[in-house]
């Protein structure tokens, strides 16, 4: 999964020595804790994609406490908890989000992924045709919708499209 284009504050990705050779955590003390868990959610991220096992290892507490810390919880916050916790081996927690995330707004494109990634980690070919199958259902409907963390997670979204696609899922579960 991609990190989000999320509008909070990024934080600094180069690596900060300390006195003992290692890379120091971000300044976000001076940030909210929406901004905190979506710049820990980034970093994470992308630390992941480039193969940073050590910066995931490190951050991904600091990113887990931000989640805990936050006063709401949509779809969005929810979704990037989602792919923190199966990344480190948490399914059940992860599919539990999502849903929770369908739950509270049924056709939400966001449970789908996620039930699609921990089906993936779980390599539960079953689940994952359904997730695919709930996804293609609710695909065209949902994109109408314009929805601002769809545009934001706008390549996981069309990876996922294109997955479901190719692996002749058809509509199905909602």
């Amino acid at each position: 999964m991609v990190a989000s284009k999320s509008r909070a504050p990024q934080i600094e990705t180069a690596a900060q020595p300390t006195a003992q050779g290692g890379e120091a955590p971000p300044d976000i003390s001076n940030m909210s804790p929406r901004e905190r868990f979506n710049a820990l959610y980034n970093r994470i991220m992308q630390a992941a994609q480039s193969g940073d096992e050590a910066t995931v290892s490190r951050f991904m507490p600091m990113a887990l406490g931000a989640y805990t810390q936050l006063d709401t919880l949509d779809a969005d916050a929810r979704y990037h908890a989602a792919l923190l916790k199966v990344h480190t081996g948490l399914a059940d927690e992860s599919r539990a989000l999502a849903d929770t995330i369908l739950a509270e707004d049924p056709g939400h494109l966001f449970g789908y992924v996620v039930l699609g990634t921990v089906a993936r980690f779980r390599k539960d070919k079953k689940e994952l045709n359904r997730a695919y199958g709930g996804f293609l259902k609710q695909y065209d409907r949902e994109m109408k919708r314009k929805r601002p963390e769809y545009s934001e997670h706008e390549t996981s979204l069309d990876d996922f499209h294109k997955a479901a696609l190719a692996a002749g899922a058809r509509p199905g579960r909602s």
